[in-house]
């Protein structure tokens, strides 16, 4: 049966998408009875004319063999044409016996898809996270927006799904593949919207995925897979450059094949592999400040006519200012809320999620700067965490001490204004927030950069993305300062045979998609090599 690919069909956002084999039809001069197979493969938003949006749709279209298949395809043009689906490499176990089970450290977004890879495939992976599962990390987080005490290991970056559970849930990625379409189906399996398949920005919202990582957790034990909770990695059994097992803080795992997905925030861990010999390097990473500012003004300007808002919901935005030093946007959340991004006692920094509905009064976005290892102050491998470590360090104790978050008018900030420590500012931030000079908790040439490519953006918008806006921080986790080195064929740590650096932890990811990627392309590795227990 041959499939054609429908591109650039282009339908105003107000049209009901039922209509779409009608359009269909039309496009190809046939009857609407003759489009009786077909799926989205893309939908994207047009809104570079606010009084005329568009969806622009990319549509495979499946034709029974015979003559009306034949006079399309001699007929095809640039927007039509023949089209084979890139198919899944369904991974074949390999010979070689395999005496433990696999371990997949973190249960992140790379660990995730690893162990549930692995878990399918008959390996009975165990699975390490030295958070706790989302039924107790939940509460735990409300109790400290709320004001309650900090807990190292049960946070918004320790626990069941990783950071990636409260990060709102973008599931936007460069990549594109069956390993991305692969990826994205567990997802809807797990409980996500089917449209995640198909859509330009997908976003599973916060507010979901507790239960969706939940239903992976169920998925991976039907298959005999195992998680071990409150369970930290504190040290590598390496024997002749071989993994023989893991010290944890649980006791010692006989292994020797573990994806370490450790998250970009294990900073002890870091450390802990740093001393053993593992190679590392230091990473360029991102960051900068998140800005905030009313959803309904962004709503007005990129859609313009009100009657857009019940068909499209909140608005979002992507900005670039380019210059000496580009400055972007980042994690932009429509409808969301800032909050605190906290790993260790006594630092601060923020980052920033939204709820399916978006439903929150507040926009909110990084804003954020590449720093570049020669710019870390030092050579060490793990300068760039030091770096963060200070600035969130300061920022905590010129905020109070009690995980408040400083903040400060856009205005103010642009004039270099230290503003009055009483003045209230309006934020989403729950716990509670401080006006301070946000100078004070940022690089100079970060804070520099920002201030020249704020004017920038604002111009864009013509006058419309400053006004109203305040500005939080630090946000300093936008990527990892470190990369875990690996091989580049075996994706093995090359001072250790069986270890398998993946996902933003080890520098080779930069988001949800991007990390259960890399971690499903490490358990593939796995399940070549060895045979099933």
């Amino acid at each position: 049966m041959p499939s054609i690919r429908i591109s650039n069909l282009r339908i105003d956002v107000t049209q009901p998408e039922v209509e779409l084999p009608k359009r269909l039809a039309k496009t190809l001069g046939l009857s609407e009875a003759d489009i009786t197979r077909w799926r989205i493969l893309r939908k994207s938003l047009d809104a570079r004319s606010r009084n005329s949006l568009k969806f622009v749709y990319t549509i495979l279209v499946e034709l029974p063999d015979g003559p009306l298949a034949e006079k399309l395809l001699s007929k095809k043009t640039g927007d039509v044409e023949l089209f084979a689906p890139p198919q899944f490499d369904d991974v074949t176990p390999g010979t070689a016996p395999l005496e433990q089970r696999p371990v997949v450290i973190g249960s992140g977004p790379a660990g995730l898809l690893a162990g549930y890879l692995l878990a399918a495939k008959g390996y009975r992976p165990v699975i390490i996270e030295r958070g706790q599962a989302v039924k107790e990390r939940v509460p735990a987080i409300r109790g400290f927006d709320a004001g309650g005490e900090h807990d190292p290991e049960n946070n918004y970056l320790f626990g069941e799904g990783g950071a990636g559970t409260f990060s709102d849930g973008k599931l936007t990625c460069r990549l594109s593949g069956p390993d991305v379409d692969w990826v994205l189906t567990k997802f809807v399996e797990c409980g996500g919207k089917p449209s995640l398949i198909y859509e330009q920005r997908p976003h599973l919202g916060s507010n979901r995925l507790p239960m969706i990582v939940r239903n992976f957790r169920r998925q991976i034990e039907a298959f005999g897979g195992e998680y071990r909770f409150g369970c930290c990695l504190e040290g590598l059994d390496i024997a002749d450059g071989r993994l023989n097992g893991l010290q944890t803080s649980n006791g010692y795992i006989a292994t020797t094949q573990a994806i370490l997905g450790i998250g970009h925030s294990a900073r002890d861990t870091y450390r802990m592999l740093l001393s053993v010999g593992i190679p590392m390097c230091q990473k360029a990473f991102q960051l900068g400040l998140r800005i905030e500012h009313p959803q309904e003004q962004v709503n007005r300007h990129k859609y313009g006519k009100p009657e857009y808002l019940p068909l499209l919901g909140a608005a979002d935005y992507t900005l670039t200012a380019h210059g000496q030093r580009d400055v972007y946007s980042f994690c932009m959340c429509a409808g969301g809320i800032t909050i605190p991004s906290v790993s260790e006692p006594g630092c601060i920094a923020t980052n920033g999620m939204s709820n399916s509905r978006h439903d929150t009064p507040f926009a909110n976005s990084g804003i954020m700067v590449t720093l570049e290892p020669h710019e870390f102050g030092s050579t060490h491998i793990l300068a760039g965490v030091e770096l963060q470590r200070h600035f969130e360090s300061v920022a905590f104790e010129l905020a109070g001490r009690n995980y408040f978050a400083p903040i400060q008018t856009v205005a103010d900030f642009l004039a270099g204004r230290t503003p009055p420590k009483d003045q209230r500012l309006a934020s989403s931030y729950e716990r509670g927030t401080v006006a301070l000079n946000l100078d004070e908790v940022l690089p100079p040439i970060i804070s520099t950069a920002i201030r020249s490519g704020l004017p920038v953006m604002d111009q864009k918008w013509r006058g419309d993305f400053l006004k109203n806006a305040n500005l939080l921080g630090p946000e300093m986790r936008g990527s990892s300062p470190v990369r875990i080195e690996r091989d580049v064929v075996t994706r093995q740590s090359p001072a250790c045979i069986g270890l398998y650096p993946v996902g933003e932890g080890a520098g080779f990811a930069g988001g949800i998609i991007s990390a259960a990627v890399d971690g499903l392309l490490s358990a593939k590795q796995i399940v070549r090599q060895f045979s099933r227990l």
